[in-house]
């Protein structure tokens, strides 16, 4: 079975209404925890967590307060809104979409490890590199060691597209073994330099434009090997074969 795996998105909101059933996060359990030891900190502590304004700390240290993980949930596909989600668009998901999703598309989480689109899961702030200290380790990469992975490969998953950024695919890739074929999409541009050389350039936003757009796609299309994703020409992308290897596909815009 194929996965995909994707990061969360800072901005978060909470629906009232939602076209699926909520399901409990695989690794709530070991949420809790997180969130228990967040709430015990003060502003201030987590103000330097979080490497945020005042305004921010303030708004996140109160979101601490005003939701627990029982309660006020929403799907976490719908509860991201980031601009990778917005072009993944899932608010205008048809039914069949939303099933492949379910199936397929997994999202990785500092705080959760790993989401289905269906699980529901509060507002909250911390990104996967933070460092945060637990009993059992210095920073969340420590703390979630390769259970992120052993989720993602459950199930009979023998493929895995990684549209996730460098600071969340590191708590996956270093643990991908060698049955599992994993590919990471790269989305940029050629560029000349003053010597006349191309070169890839990736720029942050369009990536993150493209990374929804191919879920979108995928969804469309019911994408079910890797293969099949060197078809993907949205917003002009082209898979390139010269610069792609079997760990990674390059896709530029024509």
């Amino acid at each position: 079975m194929l996965k995909i795996i994707i990061s969360p998105a800072k901005k978060m909101n909470v629906l009232e209404e939602f076209p699926c059933p909520l399901t409990i996060p695989v690794l709530s359990e070991r949420m809790e925890y997180l969130y228990e030891l967040l709430k015990s900190k003060d502003i201030n502590s987590l103000k330097t967590l979080w490497k945020c304004s005042d305004k921010l700390a303030e708004q996140n240290f109160n979101r601490l307060r005003t939701y627990a993980p029982n309660k006020n949930l929403t799907p976490s596909l719908l509860a991201y809104e980031g601009i990778q989600y917005q072009h993944i668009a899932p608010r205008v998901f048809t039914d069949s979409q939303w099933a492949y999703a379910l199936s397929h598309l997994r999202i990785l989480s500092g705080m959760y490890g790993v989401l289905s689109p269906s699980d529901g899961v509060i507002p909250y702030r911390l990104e996967m590199q933070a460092k945060l200290k637990t009993e059992s380790a210095d920073d969340l990469y420590g703390y979630w060691k390769d259970t992120l992975y052993q989720q993602i490969a459950a199930d009979g998953t023998d493929e895995i597209i990684n549209l996730a950024s460098a600071e969340y695919s590191k708590a996956i890739l270093p643990y991908i073994e060698s049955e599992i074929k994993c590919v990471t999409c790269i989305f940029g541009e050629l560029i000349t330099d003053k010597r006349g050389t191309e070169k890839l350039k990736v720029k942050g936003t369009h990536a993150k434009i493209a990374r929804g757009e191919m879920v979108r796609w995928m969804s469309n299309q019911q994408v079910e090997h890797t293969e099949d994703i060197k078809k993907f020409k949205e917003m002009g992308y082209q898979f390139r074969e010269e610069l792609s290897n079997e760990k990674e596909y390059v896709f530029t815009v024509c």
